[in-house]
């Protein structure tokens, strides 16, 4: 799923709205950061293999994935999210306290090739904020193997705005996927810290399985790429997602249906290494048609049974069901959720919750808001599948010192991605089908498709203000993203000459109060505006200098372009 997760329609899929978040950040070659001790290490999985529809470990032993997503590697901020309120240490430390013993890290084919992210605190993090998307990876996947946690990782999207249908577009090709595949795949590969990859989030739409459409067909594409990652790292496992459409005309959720796997398995030049991985939500992501029935819940397990469990049952292959989740709200989730614990529970099933981030719209996570408060009544209920989780401590965050020389600078932001659309997710209106790169005729659905809710796209970066003769500070407002309950905006600031203090206000009428600032204080007057003042390292500004600070916002919606106005003392 995604920032936005997209959820197939006919099908789920997640919302993870809108990547909340930013951080003003004071610029490494400002700091001089001592570096903080490293906690104790905890023992990962090493690398993983299967053996019929058990996964296994080197030693022989059958071996149970608990992964947790962590999503925002796959968004336009290049980073996990939350990394604005919390830092790396504490988020790992937190997952691997909840019982999880693996992380399922999603990240876009953009993002890999950016020079930096956006969304880091570096108050919090000042170790993360000089790093390049792919040295951050690095840096989680090192961080997490000392708290005990492997790390699948999930090429969630081609580029960091939208989920497609097939695991190539215009702007990314096939053969580029494959190429960031084992770049990854060799980069790893003396570490059994990273046991798999998870090829293409949620093949929907278009997408087969073994139809022999070299344009459409899943089944093979997951072939080629498989083959090709296993030639620079035999070791890990394949984790490959089914198809929202089945051979038999029948629909399910996006990346969910693999009825025809057992009849048409992906099979690979090295054995032991295919990891099947379905998708599966409640009524509250898309009301499904096996919600309605006279019989639910007890008929689930059949529902499951027919799209992948059989796989289980027959002794096939292994099963990760790759991403479950719900807000936990409704008395039909309530069930849901029960009956899938017990059911893989019973099973033997590996599993990836989603999320950890509370910032998914359809599913919310497993901490609130503020990032650190658990939800507990989610982790009562998905209890008997965790067990007891790790106590390893947190290492504590360094403290960035200033340098006696040093202006701040603003990090610099990546450019979005030129359809910054978070993955969508299902409403009950139907929507069409995005058209395919390859020139193929969808089949017709009997399941009618939701239509996606698009992830906000950062709005088009406002003129600055306009400063009459004599004024010391001009600002910019910039939304940098947005979902239903709130928002993330950010302002950046020029002194054109010294300010001791500033103040910066802009109208908003649905504000209701304010979840988190940096940089900044900020105070809603309800149904009128925001007013924010600064403070800490952005309290005073000197000449010439600039810096971004930051504030999440409670409302059902973000201003457009509103007008900014910015005093200075």
């Amino acid at each position: 799923m995604s920032a936005q997760a997209v959820i197939g329609g006919r099908t789920r899929r997640l919302l993870r709205v809108a990547a909340v978040a930013l951080a003003v950040l004071l610029p490494a070659t400002a700091l001089a950061v001592a570096q903080p001790p490293s906690p104790a290490v905890a023992a990962t999985s090493g690398w993983l293999h299967t053996d019929g529809a058990a996964i296994k470990t080197e030693a022989g032993q059958t071996y149970t994935i608990k992964a947790v997503a962590w999503f925002g590697m796959e968004t336009s901020n290049c980073a996990p999210h939350g990394l604005w309120s919390i830092s790396l240490d504490a988020g790992l430390a937190s997952i691997a306290s909840m019982g999880f013993n693996t992380i399922r890290l999603p990240f876009s084919n953009e993002c890999l090739a950016q020079s930096s992210s956006n969304s880091i605190n570096s108050s919090v993090n000042p170790d993360l904020v000089s790093l390049t998307p792919l040295q951050l990876m690095d840096t989680v996947i090192a961080k997490a193997k000392t708290y005990g946690l492997s790390v699948i990782l999930d090429r969630h999207r081609p580029d960091s705005g939208a989920q497609s249908e097939l695991w190539y577009t215009d702007r990314y090709s096939e053969k580029q996927w494959i190429a960031d595949w084992t770049m990854l795949a060799d980069r790893y590969k003396n570490d059994p810290t990273v046991i798999g990859a998870d090829l293409h989030n949620e093949p929907h739409g278009q997408a087969c399985w073994g139809c022999g459409d070299p344009a459409r067909d899943w089944q093979a594409a997951a072939t080629r790429a498989g083959d090709a990652v296993l030639a620079a790292n035999p070791k890990l496992l394949i984790v490959v997602e089914g198809v929202e459409r089945q051979g038999d005309g029948s629909s399910t959720w996006w990346g969910g249906g693999l009825a025809d796997a057992g009849a048409k398995p992906v099979t690979l030049k090295v054995a032991g290494r295919v990891v099947y991985s379905p998708h599966d939500y409640p009524s509250t992501v898309f009301n499904q048609t096996w919600f309605q029935a006279a019989d639910y819940p007890a008929n689930l397990e059949g529902v499951w049974e027919r799209n992948w469990g059989y796989l289980v049952a027959k002794g096939t292959a292994p099963v990760l069901l790759g991403e479950f989740g719900t807000k936990y709200e409704t008395a039909s989730d309530q069930a849901w959720l029960k009956t899938l614990v017990g059911y893989l529970g019973k099973k033997g099933i590996s599993f990836a919750y989603w999320s950890f981030n509370p910032n998914s719209g359809d599913t919310g996570g497993l901490v609130t808001d503020d990032w650190t408060t658990k939800q507990t009544a989610k982790l009562d209920a998905l209890a008997p599948l965790l067990g007891p989780g790790s106590t390893v401590t947190p290492a504590p965050t360094a403290t960035p010192k200033p340098t006696a020389t040093s202006v701040p600078k603003p990090t610099a932001t990546p450019k979005p991605s030129p359809t910054p659309t978070a993955t969508p997710k299902p409403t009950t209106s139907p929507a069409p089908t995005p058209k395919p790169t390859a020139t193929a005729t969808p089949k017709p659905t009997a399941t009618p498709k939701p239509s996606p809710t698009p992830t906000p796209k950062p709005t088009t970066t406002p003129k600055p203000t306009t400063p009459p003769s004599g004024t010391t500070l001009t600002g910019k407002w910039m939304l940098q993203s947005a979902w239903g309950e709130g928002y993330v905006a950010e302002i950046e600031l020029t002194a054109t000459a010294k300010a001791s203090g500033w103040t910066a206000t802009w109208p908003d009428t649905s504000a209701t109060s304010v979840v988190n600032s940096w940089g900044m204080d900020c105070t809603v007057k309800p149904k009128t505006s925001i007013t924010c003042t600064g403070k800490d390292w952005a309290g005073s500004l000197q000449p010439g200098q600039t810096v971004r600070v930051g504030v999440q916002v409670a409302a059902p919606k973000a201003p457009t372009s509103p007008k900014l106005t910015v005093t200075a003392r």
